[in-house]
């Protein structure tokens, strides 16, 4: 799947689907623990209030969906299309795949694209989807 929003993809993922929604959210937990996310961090981008903490082990545990809102599962359409671009872009060094997140880059003016997703919301995560699909294409 490309950096397209899972909403889009929905027939396909039935991403409606109340037991999907909790395997993409154990999903998208184990990978913002690849990136060595806080718990905020990971709430922030899933478009949730950072005081709602418990919900991230419930996630991991599959006991709780994610929402079934279009702006979230926007999110996690992003948020997985820039994993499997940073797969692709970097299939032989696994370091830099979990922690280009956290690295500073010159494509966004110096900044790290955790912080862009993270001042940004939706915008700032379709931009580095955008950019993580760009990069792949040279």
């Amino acid at each position: 799947m490309t950096t397209s929003t899972l909403t889009e993809a929905a027939p396909q993922l039935a991403v409606r689907d109340e037991q999907v929604r909790r395997d993409l959210a154990r999903t998208l937990v184990a990978l913002f623990a690849r990136w060595e996310l806080t718990t905020a961090e990971q709430m922030l981008l899933l478009g949730m209030s950072p005081e709602s903490r418990k919900l991230v082990r419930a996630y991991q545990r599959g006991d709780q969906p994610l929402p079934d809102s279009r702006d979230c599962l926007d999110r996690a359409g992003y948020l997985l299309g820039i994993h499997k671009g940073l797969r692709l872009l970097f299939p032989e060094d696994e370091a830099l795949r979990w922690s280009w997140v956290k690295r500073r880059n010159s494509a966004l003016a110096g900044e790290r694209p955790l912080d862009v997703m993270l001042a940004g919301g939706l915008i700032g995560i379709a931009r580095v989807a955008r950019l993580v699909d760009f990069q792949r294409g040279q």
